[in-house]
């Protein structure tokens, strides 16, 4: 779709319908002004506006990518390899989208990040719904991630169904059982709410997969979109760490959270551990 908007007159294309009994089809479509809309700024200092509809976008980059990851995670179900391929590399150029959100962000001062940091509150990246259900979809699962959203009845039941759903990696690793490799029964009946714990067993798979690339390319093609998602999930989590240094130092984050020390930590975490451990052993 273009988006460059030429006057037709100065073309000399045909001009386009202009008139319509209500808002434009793209309107109807697009719900732009309901967008440009949603930008409530709690403060009147000039950089509120690129914090929050950074944020905002984050946030649409976030529903896609769950889209993504959802539909990816029904097709392996079915034994429908190319469409999770191809969901999975669509989500690739979303993470890189997605990852690419902090560049108005990442040089903040601490100055002109406290000159409005006082508008967010209590308000906290973690609070993100959407966020959790891209967290729960990689197979990092919490309950207590579905406090914060007690009081919103539709997002928690989201929340919480998304919960006790396979991730995309146990969805993963059940069609490789499918397919005759050896995932323990401990793996593939775990308790679906609980987060992934990495299983010698399962890097014992992979490393079987990745040793006979010839007999198992499909399933090596698929460890490798998986890979880049755990790739782009990394550097997503080191950009945030990067860009809350450099704004706000190692204070305590808004709502209470750890800040630096909390994204520090989750930055050396791996999602889908076997698959970069596995490589130690081909």
């Amino acid at each position: 779709m273009s988006t460059n908007h030429p006057d037709p007159e100065a073309t000399g294309a045909q001009t386009p319908h202009l008139d319509f009994a209500g808002t434009t089809p793209y309107e109807d479509y697009v719900q732009a002004d309901v967008l440009t809309h949603l930008q409530h700024l709690r403060s009147d200092d000039p950089g509120e506006m690129v914090f929050l509809v950074t944020t905002q976008v984050m946030e649409l980059w976030f529903t896609v990518i769950v889209h993504e990851w959802e539909t990816a995670a029904h097709a392996l179900r079915e034994d429908r390899i190319p469409v999770a391929r191809d969901a999975l590399k669509r989500s690739l150029r979303e993470l890189e989208a997605l990852n690419a959100s902090w560049t108005p962000l990442a040089a903040l001062t601490p100055g002109q990040f406290n000159s409005y940091r006082g508008a967010l509150g209590e308000g906290s990246g973690f609070q993100s719904a959407m966020y959790r259900r891209m967290e729960f979809l990689l197979g990092d699962k919490s309950a207590s991630m579905l406090v914060p959203h007690r009081g919103a009845p539709r997002v928690h039941a989201e929340l919480e169904k998304a919960l006790g759903e396979p991730s995309l990696y146990d969805e993963a690793l059940a069609l490789l059982a499918r397919r005759g490799h050896a995932v323990p029964q401990s793996v593939l009946r775990r308790d679906l709410t609980q987060k992934y714990d990495p299983s010698p067993e399962v890097e014992a798979v992979w490393t079987e997969i990745y040793a006979d690339p010839e007999r198992y390319d499909e399933l090596v093609r698929l460890g490798e979109l998986l890979t880049d998602v755990g790739e782009l999930v990394w550097r997503w989590r080191n950009d945030h760490l990067v860009a809350t240094r450099r704004a706000m130092g190692s204070k305590t984050g808004t709502g209470g959270s750890a800040g630096v020390a909390w994204l520090e930590k989750r930055a050396t975490k791996n999602v889908f551990p076997e698959l970069w451990t596995a490589r130690s052993h081909v």
